[in-house]
């Protein structure tokens, strides 16, 4: 072996990555490999078959996929749990194939083969379709174009098609959706709504989120997102599949109640009113302070605090939300009192706002572990999940029942209740925040910690450049503000990874928002200001007061970030706002000569002003749209920046009036 070693070289170190008894990763010193694959299939379906060093014939093929796919199991095939670790083949004739029900696609139109159509013609398909029985014959779950493309030849040739199939247990509907998604998501994403429908069955065939995640190479959140859509009432995913509602307003309806869907499903087709969409439909689910009074625990002839009605008198509203809250929590605790002493293990109750994610948890009896989740809204609803476990815990429960396993499948009860735990955790609550006062730096850093994470009260999102025209984001991706903030967020990172975080991730996780707060308390002063810095300037909302104001205070040179490009003139399309351009860099006589010209005859002349074609060059030149603080150059107009900065004004300048017409170089009044 040394001898080897001298002459290859040393010998590559090869890791395993081993969870739940199956291979996952594969890496080759430190980095996952190129996979090469050699199929001996001894040439009986690779006509054009490549030979080995001693002549035998493979096909070679490059290995894409996750590693699972490749069927490494530290089981023999024999214990494999997998219906396809030995897959029956066989040849079928075409008439006895059909599209399966389980096939994603199943339903849509017949796919356009022509692509496909020469190669099959000629050598045949190269790879089998996987197919399971059902009814009288065998429904394609995985090969869908192939199968249309045989068709086309049978009704070519008027000859019988042998189709070679492999074929998969029929009592397997989750492993066949698997098998449906992977082909298909490999070549053409699939709708959200296509998505929901293959992951809930995958759930309900007992698939976990972190099965399915991992099956499809997608993360936990993505799976649990599409899985949220299980809480839509029919008739609104109907409306979301037919994109009839957008993306943001359906994420706000899974946190509906069915009251409120139906609520909101019927403003929806009125004719006289409008639904709440987006950000306003969120607004709308969860904001109201009104809280009506059939969303009471308590008896209404107990309550202290004063109740309104309106003119029908059919629904009282609470007039003080506080005394609401008060008299709901001793309701809500005398309720977990009764529960806990009717024997269930846990009632835990979420924090208000906080939704039950029900495809996280799988149902279990009391007397099986289950616990009772308590699910409190804004508007009041209390909602009460009986016998819910985390499917995180019903695997380790399962594991500790199975047979042979030697450890005690014992429940160990939690040495506090829920009651107990909350009071606990609020009073905790209350002394840390309260000690807090005194430490701003600390807390300080703790608000930064919030801002790049994020967590169940805060939402904060990064500005992302959106433009209609991919010539402007172009523009202001490759401007000198935007490499500034490449480098400022580089050194960000590296601060953050010099204190051991590797990744900045704003997913609310708890852990993630200590480790970046635990970061910051290692950082000095002057390194904690340049992350908050960047970090507000990464979440500063474009295009509105806040940019006109922190123009003004921080006294932005406009000039040094900004000059003028064709795109800009090219993008200037009213002739009033063209020709007090001419008069601002050349003059007013100027401007108004060139009235009557065009439009394009005018940025010519402008254009040339400012590269000193035929004049002295005037790069310096700004329009009253990009100095600070911003003007509008037609009186009266419509312009947003200066729109933005005039309502602000008086915040920031004793003098808050706009410029008036006499101060704009040309009004333009009379402009064509």
């Amino acid at each position: 072996m040394k001898a080897l070693d001298y002459l290859l070289g040393p010998r590559p170190q090869m890791t395993l990555v081993v969870e739940e008894s199956r291979v996952v990763e594969i890496w080759v010193d430190g980095r996952a490999p190129l996979i090469a694959l050699q199929d001996y299939d001894w040439g009986e379906t690779d006509s054009d078959a490549m030979r080995d060093a001693e002549g035998f014939p493979f096909t070679p093929i490059n290995w894409k996929g996750p590693a699972w796919t490749l069927g490494l199991s530290l089981y023999p095939p024999e214990q494999e749990d997998n219906p396809m670790a030995q897959p029956a083949l066989k040849t079928i004739p075409i008439e006895q194939l059909h599209i399966s029900k389980l096939n994603m696609r199943h339903g849509r139109k017949a796919p356009d083969v022509s692509d496909i159509l020469p190669s099959i013609r000629e050598k045949g398909i190269r790879q089998t379709l996987l197919v399971r029985p059902e009814g009288d014959g065998y429904g394609v779950v995985a090969g869908r174009r192939r199968f249309h493309a045989l068709q086309v030849i049978a009704a070519e040739t008027c000859k019988p098609v042998l189709v070679p199939c492999t074929i998969m247990e029929a009592d397997d509907d989750a492993a066949a959706v698997e098998a449906s998604l992977i082909e298909n998501v490999a070549r053409l994403p699939a709708t959200e709504m296509e998505q929901y429908n293959a992951f809930g069955k995958l759930a309900h065939a007992g698939r976990t989120v972190d099965e399915i995640a991992g099956h499809f190479g997608v993360t936990d959140l993505k799976v649990r997102r599409i899985l949220a859509l299980a809480n839509l009432s029919s008739p609104i995913r109907s409306l979301y599949a037919k994109d009839e509602i957008d993306a943001e307003t359906i994420r706000a309806l899974t946190l509906a109640t069915k009251a409120q869907q139906a609520d909101w499903l019927a403003l929806f087709r009125s004719e006289t009113e409008r639904a709440p969409m987006g950000r306003a439909c969120k607004a709308w689910i969860t904001g109201g302070s009104t809280i009506t009074t059939d969303k009471a625990l308590f008896d209404l002839a107990t309550y202290d605090g004063r109740i309104t009605t309106d003119l029908f008198g059919e629904t009282g509203v609470f007039a003080d939300a506080d005394t609401f809250w008060k008299a709901q929590s001793a309701a809500l605790a005398a309720r977990i009192e009764t529960y806990t002493d009717a024997g269930w293990r846990e009632v835990q109750v979420l924090e208000r706002g906080k939704y039950f994610a029900s495809w996280d948890h799988v149902k279990r009896s009391r007397s099986r572990g289950g616990s009772v989740i308590v699910e409190v809204r804004h508007d009041g609803t209390v909602t009460f999940h009986e016998g819910y476990i985390t499917q995180a815990e019903a695997r380790k429960r399962d594991q500790r029942s199975r047979p042979g396993d030697t450890r005690e499948a014992v429940d160990v009860k939690p040495e506090v209740s829920g009651p107990l735990a909350q009071y606990i955790g609020l009073h905790r609550h209350g002394a840390a925040r309260a000690t807090l006062l005194g430490h701003p730096g600390i807390a300080l850093r703790l608000m930064v910690a919030h801002a790049i994470v994020g967590s169940a009260l805060w939402t904060v999102r990064r500005h992302e450049c959106r433009a209609g025209k991919d010539d402007i984001k172009a523009s202001v991706t490759g401007s000198r503000a935007s490499a500034e903030m490449t480098a400022a967020g580089d050194h960000v990172r590296s601060l953050f990874e010099a204190h051991g975080v590797s990744t900045l991730r704003a997913n609310g996780d708890a852990y993630h928002l200590c480790q970046v707060f635990a970061a910051l308390l290692g950082m000095d002063d002057t390194e904690t200001m340049a992350v908050l810095s960047f970090v507000m300037a990464d979440t500063l909302e474009a295009c509105g007061p806040a940019v006109e104001a922190v123009a003004v205070a921080t006294d932005t040179d406009m000039a040094a970030y900004w000059k003028p490009e064709p795109l800009f003139l090219d993008l200037v399309r009213d002739k009033r706002a063209i020709n007090a351009i001419v008069a601002g860099i050349a003059s007013p006589a100027t401007a108004k000569a060139a009235l009557t010209e065009t439009g394009k005859a005018q940025k010519d002349l402008i254009w040339n002003r400012i590269t000193g074609e035929g004049c002295e060059a005037n790069p310096d030149w700004r329009p009253g749209w990009m100095q600070v603080p911003p003007s509008r150059l037609v009186t009266d107009a419509g312009s947003p920046p200066a729109d933005a900065w005039a309502r602000i004004a008086s915040l920031f300048t004793s003098d808050a009036t706009e410029r008036s017409s006499e101060d704009v170089p040309v009004s333009g009044q009379d402009a064509a």
